[in-house]
């Protein structure tokens, strides 16, 4: 295939206010990754798209297998709240209330406004 140019699992991005912290989530455009590295705003990094990984969440949440999850890009936490944040994937395991981190698939790309 001529058209191929490389895997798409971890990409590189310019990092956006406020930067790019490793293991915690960017939203960039209709975009969503996990940076594997740390980057100040303006700089490049890598970022994971794909996958399952354990972020920090809201803490006074239960997430059930299977529950969609969102980003807010103020608290810099994935939520089980619509209204306001960005569909990034789905619990990959229930997660109790509290608890600092759930596990998480992402999808890597805008799944669209977070659906009530």
């Amino acid at each position: 295939m001529k058209n191929y140019i490389q895997p798409g699992e971890v990409l590189t991005f310019t990092a956006v206010a406020p930067g790019a912290v490793s293991g915690t989530g960017q939203k960039i455009g209709d975009c969503f990754v996990v940076a594997t590295i740390t980057a100040a705003t303006g700089q490049q990094f890598t970022g994971l798209l794909d996958g399952v990984v354990e972020h920090a969440k809201v803490s006074a949440q239960a997430w059930t297998e299977g529950q969609q999850i969102n980003w807010d890009n103020a608290t810099r936490l994935m939520t089980t709240v619509t209204t306001g944040n960005f569909r990034v994937g789905f619990a990959y395991k229930a997660a109790a209330n509290p608890s600092a981190v759930g596990q998480v698939v992402l999808a890597g790309v805008n799944l669209g406004a977070a659906l009530p």
